[in-house]
């Protein structure tokens, strides 16, 4: 029998490691993550969280967004977030010019609610906007229900895309915010990721956001900065989906 994998645990313990780690914790020789992100919503907590501990890229990477208002909408929003991040960085890196990093404040297993809510920069790539992509990743998949192989097979169309940009780029690990919904599976997510990590020599970040009340604390953060918050996931299938449970409710309220 399999034993289950505590995701969480697991990045409690890389981030411990770095925390003891004495240029890690001076700020002279910070992690570099390169984080995908799906929505600004669910990136909040994570951005939070992680930014106490790596320089963060966030890679905006989302062809399953088939419309392009919505993709525009989404991808602003994820702009503004980060952009009010910004506005509180307590961390920097330490420089040739004599800045000094403060140093790991925060235990791996700390409540980010105690936190100061700043950390360092936050930068921001955004991919090609490439729906044609999506499709072609989906085709024979198009009945599956959703959370099953087409949305597996999503998942890995942008991990990958990622994971390739997170090598060229130099960037010590890669990882996604997707696990922080209720409905993804995070252990399908940390699969595909540690697969990916070893085609592309680029270390995967183990995470499962939900946890510690990752979801909770992003609703939170989606309150407090006005964000946008979607719901589905961007692409026709969801859509659908969405529509079907919304005339259902109808029906049944009738």
């Amino acid at each position: 029998m399999n034993k289950v994998r505590n995701y969480q645990k697991e990045l409690d313990q890389i981030i411990e490691g770095m925390c003891k780690d004495e240029k890690c914790a001076a700020g002279e020789l910070v992690p570099t993550l390169f984080l995908h992100s799906c929505c600004a919503p669910c990136s909040s907590y994570v951005l939070e969280y992680l930014r106490q501990y790596f320089r963060i890229t966030v890679f905006y990477y989302n062809p399953n967004i088939t419309e392009d208002a919505e993709y525009r909408k989404r991808v602003a929003e994820q702009k503004r977030l980060i952009a009010a991040y910004n506005k509180k960085v307590t961390k920097k890196v330490n420089a040739d010019d004599g800045e000094i990093g403060e140093t790991c404040a925060y235990g791996a297993g700390a409540s980010i609610q105690n936190a100061d809510g700043g950390g360092y920069e936050i930068r921001i790539v955004e991919g090609d906007y490439e729906p044609a992509c999506f499709f072609e990743t989906a085709k024979g998949l198009e009945q599956c229900p959703e959370g099953g192989e087409r949305c597996f097979a999503c998942y890995e169309l942008r991990l990958r895309e990622t994971a390739k940009r997170a090598r060229a780029g130099g960037y010590d690990y890669f990882t996604t915010t997707l696990s922080i919904s209720p409905l993804k599976s995070a252990a399908k997510l940390n699969e595909i990721g540690e697969r990916l990590a070893a085609e592309h020599g680029v270390a995967w970040l183990p995470s499962d956001f939900k946890k510690r009340d990752g979801y909770k604390r992003s609703i939170e953060l989606s309150k407090e900065y006005d964000l946008y918050r979607q719901d589905y996931c961007g692409c026709v299938y969801s859509f659908a989906e969405r529509e079907r449970q919304k005339e259902k409710q109808r029906t049944d309220v009738m």
